[in-house]
């Protein structure tokens, strides 16, 4: 019984690491580089902004 348990809790803390593994290296791989993108949009987006602005006001 004694193996078993330890042998369980091994597997259950295993698991859990692979899953924050997966989960991790997700975000890392897809999330992150979608919100680069929508902050890199935005930046070019308050750029032109600025840009029109100051070629109305000559």
């Amino acid at each position: 019984m004694k193996s078993f348990t330890r042998g369980f809790l091994f597997g259950v803390v295993a698991t859990a690491g692979a899953v924050i593994g997966s989960v991790l290296s997700f975000k890392k791989q897809v999330v992150d580089p979608i919100e680069d993108q929508e902050n890199k949009f935005e930046e070019n987006r308050k750029k032109a902004m600025r840009k029109s602005r100051s070629a109305h006001n000559g």
